[in-house]
């Protein structure tokens, strides 16, 4: 499809479950202007033949001859995309109908935004409602966005739609690749990026028994720790030294602080 309005990222492995009603809340948008780039990355079950199945002319089906991993293969998609604004989706969530009207909306009638989200509700395996994250609807606005991030992240990923001319100066970074996401936008809000959040739930948000949201890790802190710590660092080596930076490399520390104590009450627990 030439030079849609949106071009929509799918990253896909072994999610043959869920991938047809994902990529059925793509097709079924009310907004129509975009192409549809799913990815298999290198799945072992179906996923790639149910997308096959399914047929739409804004749909490409493109397949990683291996397994590359989440970072890398967003980074293709972003190199193949040609829409002047790039959305993300993930093959087990659900985007409401007007998902895509409401955020190329906002994008084209504010200019000095960069990137724009939504709020998103969480479902479970069964789509059953599975309750809010408490930071994606605690800071709204730019500025709170913006206030947050260095202590945490407050941005569901697949809900996300941004510049394509940005993203792709951007990309993702593969030494972040536990937080790619984070990593992005905490890279954006110090280059004085605008990051704005629609309060409305335009994307639900599947919670899987495996995945980090519900899980979590032993020890979140260190997760934390090392997303900023490596942030602070890259944006340290490539110059900047402003205060965003210097708020979350010390919120960085923070979190390795914590993360030690814990490490250590638990040690001595035993």
């Amino acid at each position: 499809m030439d030079n849609p309005s949106i071009s929509v990222i799918l990253p896909a492995y072994n999610c043959e479950k869920y991938i047809a009603q994902a990529v059925q809340s793509i097709l079924s948008q009310s907004f129509s202007d975009f192409e549809l780039l799913v990815i298999d990355d290198g799945s072992t079950d179906s996923t790639a033949s149910v997308v096959s199945d399914l047929k739409d002319p804004r749909l490409a089906l493109i397949r990683n001859e291996r397994n590359i991993g989440l970072v890398s293969t967003l980074n293709r998609g972003i190199s193949m995309a040609s829409g002047k604004y790039i959305a993300r989706m993930d093959g087990d969530d659900i985007s409401v109908p007007h998902r895509f009207k409401r955020q190329f909306d906002h994008l084209e009638n504010n200019p000095a935004t960069g990137m724009v989200t939504s709020t998103a509700d969480l479902i479970d395996e069964q789509d059953k409602p599975a309750g809010e994250w408490r930071d994606d609807r605690k800071y709204i606005s730019s500025r709170s966005i913006r206030r947050a991030l260095p202590a945490n992240n407050c941005i569901v990923h697949p809900a996300v739609m941004i510049r394509s001319d940005l993203i792709k100066i951007y990309g993702f970074r593969p030494e972040q690749s536990q937080a790619e996401d984070y990593d992005l936008w905490l890279r954006l809000a110090a280059d004085q990026v605008r990051i704005d959040k629609i309060d409305e739930p335009l994307l639900k948000h599947r919670i899987l028994s495996r995945s980090f949201t519900r899980s979590r890790q032993q020890n979140v802190f260190w997760k934390n720790a090392r997303t900023k710590l490596r942030f602070a660092r890259h944006a340290f080596s490539t110059g900047r030294f402003n205060a965003f930076v210097w708020k979350t490399f010390f919120n960085g520390l923070a979190d390795l602080a914590f993360g030690t104590g814990k490490k250590i009450k638990s040690t001595f627990k035993r």
